[in-house]
């Protein structure tokens, strides 16, 4: 007789449990790792933990794969082949570190701009930029130009603060909620956190995306508009407000620059600038003096149309009165924009007329007293439930600033910013706007540090980094007149203007976690032939040096010629600081840490370690002691504990002073990091009822934001529908001021340099054939992965190994094509072969794919057949960097000419169905990369947690 089977019930899945901060992508969960002989085994949420309150995503949990992943680089890499062949002997870290060391050194001894630092995504920027400021080189920037950037000024330069992660809706009290352009890749379990407490309530939720994939899916109402068009659509918004006079006044008079007075003397030098009184103030009427007074006193009735004289005879307006004459105009009414945009004009009409019946007619008062700037009680907040967020979608076009900068006009008008049901500020915003810090590097000098951060936002043509005679200062050329506003630099150019010396060689490209010879380009085949290339006079590469720090084999490895391998993140300390991307909620800041919580089993260290490392050899400021020893000899966790950015402010804002029981400010606590990890590797605080709302105006927040470092005074921070630094570059361009363009931008400055929101056709769409190039094309990033990274995780290829080309059915058969055909897809700088799928939910003249699936054979120790490899693609390849040629044949760049933001999504192209019996692999393919020295050929069959199950053990 069989006896029964042993069955262990519950069997001992770890013998310990220790607590760190996810990393697979924005969102920055707290999670709970379990350990079993010193190996990861599991990976859950933190429900204690701010961010995620233990929900963790299938992301999340993978981290598993992403740290035993194959690809993993195990020991520092000389190049001994050609650049692209992968051709590397492994070295030692002394070795590594002293050709770094000795390349930099020689730049920094003699013209700091000769290197190119940048990286990629939510790589530690607060010290990455800091360190870029001690070497000396203005050319530091990350990720941000590539996604990112149009979000980020569009936000601070109007109500100084954006979307993204830097604020977020008031989930718990918004009662319809707009979202433009967001996928499902970025802050994901925030938001599908959020849009389950807004269902449940019964919230109508918005969705304005050409494309009907997750959040728009589970919409109440999918606004399926043409790609570029979101501006337009939110004016034609705005004009039936205005129409309708369902605008919140007293919201603009209290709170914004409606009522300041803007000089109307056209040819004038001032024109367009708003008029001040002897001590700098801005001007308003005051209705009830009848006189002029300064718009910054508290007890004025200022008002908001109307001409008024100043003393000088001249006459203003208040900048709201521009604003309605402009939005008011025919040409943005609902049926003038409706046929551009692909949005009936009836549902333009009906979406405003909902926006501004729950504003006004569905009114949230809240009893919490609170206590403006000006020192005045209240006894109630208001709330207009009508909450907004936007992402990519309207970020990556060459009109993304102003449509951005739309959106939160529109969000004004309402009364609907920082405010119960509203769009509401994380801490450390809002900022004075824009924020005080001025991009530095107008001086660059041998073995000097620069005068301040790399990054920061211009005020006007005086902040420019450029020479005198206009040429840019920069290599990637922000802060010229092509970007003026580049408040995140332009990464996606770096390589291109490095090639063409344009406006300077330099001598080494130092580059962190930027896969830009694959999918963080927009030019791929064209980039790797510039990595390549070299001079015919001398025989060397164009760009003489390339140093590149990974934890992955990723393309990009095989085109450094040296490789300091990083550890991935459950393997190191890492900060989630309020300097840099923080965790913070709208009711209050939080930080966070990760912590090793494995050693690497592998010759690797930490890139932040390695780069104050560096730092110290070169003797960089701030790293070495007067002594010329290393200040934080304990590489990253001891920089983390005793770097201080100003006095008493340091990378962590939780525990600080000797004894630990200071907040935000305080001397350094040597057991910081210790008590960290006691909870649960975050810290919170939680504002007082009084401090919630208005922040831009309440008094007790403003006074709690100095002390935490997060603003210089306790000012109001004034909401500026019109931004008068946008009318100081158009002035420039119109011939006035000392710093002015060169002729050849006169026309773009004075044409996109508007003050208030404008609209035009993105350029790449204005200067193609759009008869020959009849679709839209655009790329999303899937809630499964989060840049190129997740592509190579086990688990993950499981749910999404490969892409296709996603086409509208009508559209599709009227191309003649069926499902699953294979397509020659064409633009007018490449083109690729691709699979189509079919689908309902898309703009008919658009198609798309899911990007960063496609990878190049051998890369990420994939095999050389891999989906990914093999019937993966990207649309890159059809991108180009580079607009098409002016008439004089000059170039530029493919980016929003105010920030710099690439503009990935501006792309034409046109569908071709392949001849019968054509490969069915998609092209363009490269050359299969080998494996460098120390990786093995990855198992073919992953049996990780094998030796988990009751046979294993």
């Amino acid at each position: 007789m069989l006896s029964e089977p042993e069955i262990e019930l519950s069997p001992k899945v770890n013998d310990e449990v220790k607590f760190t901060t996810c990393y697979m992508c924005a969102c920055r969960c707290g999670i709970k790792v379990h350990l079993k002989d010193g190996l990861v085994r599991y990976i859950e949420g933190n429900k204690n933990h701010p961010t995620n309150k233990g929900v963790l995503c299938g992301k999340g949990s993978s981290g598993i794969m992403q740290h035993y992943s194959p690809a993993r680089l195990r020991k520092p890499l000389k190049r001994v082949g050609e650049r692209g062949k992968a051709e590397f002997v492994e070295i030692e870290w002394d070795e590594a570190l002293a050709i770094a060391g000795g390349w930099l050194g020689r730049i920094r001894d003699t013209d700091p701009r000769k290197l190119a630092f940048f990286t990629g995504r939510d790589q530690s920027q607060s010290l990455t930029g800091w360190w870029a400021a001690q070497f000396g080189t203005p050319n530091f920037a990350a990720h941000g130009g590539f996604c990112s950037v149009n979000m980020a000024a569009a936000g601070l330069y109007t109500i100084g603060g954006s979307f993204w992660e830097f604020g977020e809706p008031d989930w718990d009290r918004a009662k319809y909620f707009m979202i433009f352009g967001v996928a499902e890749d970025h802050d994901s379990n925030p938001i599908k956190t959020g849009l389950g407490k807004l269902k449940a309530r019964g919230a109508k939720v918005v969705s304005v995306n050409p494309i009907r994939t997750g959040y728009s899916a589970v919409a109440d109402e999918w606004v399926g508009i043409r790609p570029g068009t979101d501006g337009l659509f939110v004016m034609a918004l705005i004009h039936e407000l205005l129409h309708a006079d369902k605008i919140d006044i007293d919201y603009l008079v209290r709170y914004t620059n409606a009522p300041w007075l803007v000089i109307q003397d056209p040819g004038a030098a001032d024109h367009g600038l708003f008029a001040r009184d002897a001590d700098g103030n801005p001007l308003c009427w005051d209705a009830k003096a009848g006189t002029l007074v300064s718009a910054k006193l508290p007890d004025v009735a200022p008002a908001i149309v109307g001409e008024f004289t100043l003393a000088d005879g001249r006459t203003a307006v208040p900048s709201f009165q521009l604003l309605a004459e402009r939005y008011m105009d025919a040409q943005y009414a609902p049926d003038a924009v409706a046929e551009r945009c692909g949005v009936p004009a009836a549902d333009i009409r009906r979406i405003a007329a909902e926006l501004a019946d729950v504003a006004f007619n569905q009114t949230i008062e809240l009893d919490i007293e609170w206590t403006d700037w000006a020192g005045r009680k209240h006894d109630k907040v208001i709330g207009r439930p009508v909450a907004m967020h936007a992402m990519r979608g309207i970020s990556a076009h060459t009109n993304g600033f102003h449509t951005c900068r739309a959106i939160h006009v529109l969000q004004v008008l309402l009364g609907s910013v920082e405010c119960p049901g509203g769009f509401r500020f994380k801490p450390p915003f809002p900022k004075p706007i824009p924020p005080g810090q001025k991009p530095a590097g107008k001086t660059v000098a041998p073995g000097k540090p620069l005068g301040g951060m790399p990054l920061g936002f211009t005020m006007g043509p005086e902040d420019l980094l450029v020479e005198a005679d206009g040429t840019p200062i920069r290599i990637d050329k922000a802060y010229s007149w092509e970007a003026p506003i580049s408040a995140h630099g332009l990464m996606h150019m770096v390589i291109t203007n490095a090639w063409k010396g344009d406006p300077y060689p330099i001598d080494t490209l130092f580059m962190y976690m930027a896969n830009m010879s694959w999918n963080s380009t927009m030019n791929t085949k064209g980039i790797i032939e510039m990595l390549t290339d070299k001079d015919p006079g001398t025989g060397e590469y164009k760009i003489p040096r390339i140093i590149y720090s990974d934890a992955y084999y990723s393309e990009m490895v095989a085109y450094a010629d040296l490789i300091l391998p990083d550890t991935t993140y459950l393997e190191r300390w890492d900060c989630i600081s309020l300097l840099d991307r923080p965790i913070c909620e709208a009711d209050g800041p939080a930080d966070a840490i990760r912590q090793p919580v494995v050693q690497p089993d592998r010759d690797v260290r930490a890139f932040q370690t390695v780069l104050l490392d560096l730092g110290a050899r070169l003797g960089l400021p701030g790293m070495v002691k007067e002594d010329g020893s290393a200040r934080f000899p304990g590489g990253y966790p001891d920089y983390i504990v005793n770097h201080e950015r100003t006095p008493g402010i340091g990378p962590l804002a939780g525990w600080r002073g000797e004894d630990g029981t200071g907040v935000g400010r305080g001397a350094v606590n040597p057991r910081q990091l210790e008590t960290y990890i006691e909870n649960e590797c975050f810290w919170a605080h939680h504002l007082e009822p009084s401090q919630k709302f208005y922040k831009f105006a309440n008094k007790d927040y403003l006074d709690f934001a100095v002390h935490m470092g997060f603003i210089g005074h306790a000012d109001q921070i004034v909401l500026q529908l019109y931004s008068e630094p946008m009318q100081k570059f158009r002035l420039a361009a119109e011939g006035h001021g000392a710093v002015q363009p060169p002729d050849r931008l006169r026309e773009r400055i004075k044409s996109v340099f508007d003050p208030l929101p404008i609209w035009y056709v993105p350029y790449e769409e204005a200067m193609a054939d759009t008869n020959k190039y009849p679709l839209h094309a655009l790329t999303q990033r899937p809630m499964i992965m989060y840049h190129s990274w997740g592509s190579q995780n086990a688990w993950l290829r499981q749910i999404l190994g490969r892409n296709k080309l996603y086409v509208n059915s009508a559209m599709g058969a009227k191309l003649g094509l069926a499902e699953g055909d294979w397509v020659w897809v064409e633009s007018h700088h490449g083109r690729i072969k691709v699979q189509t799928k079919f689908m309902e939910g898309l703009n008919p003249n658009t198609v798309w794919t899911w990007n960063a699936i496609g990878k190049r054979a051998g890369s990420w120790n994939l095999a050389p057949d891999a989906p990914e490899a093999k019937k993966g693609f990207l649309l890159n390849h059809l991108i180009s960097e580079l607009l098409p040629p002016e008439a004089d044949g000059r170039r530029f760049s493919n980016s929003d000419p105010v920030t710099g933001q690439a503009s990935w999504f501006d792309l034409r192209v046109r569908i071709e169905k392949c001849a019968p019996g054509e490969e069915e692999v998609s092209e363009p393919q490269f050359a299969d990369l080998p494996l460098p020295p120390g990786l093995e050929p990855a198992p073919e069959v992953n049996r990780f947690g094998a030796d988990l199950s009751h046979r294993g053990r």
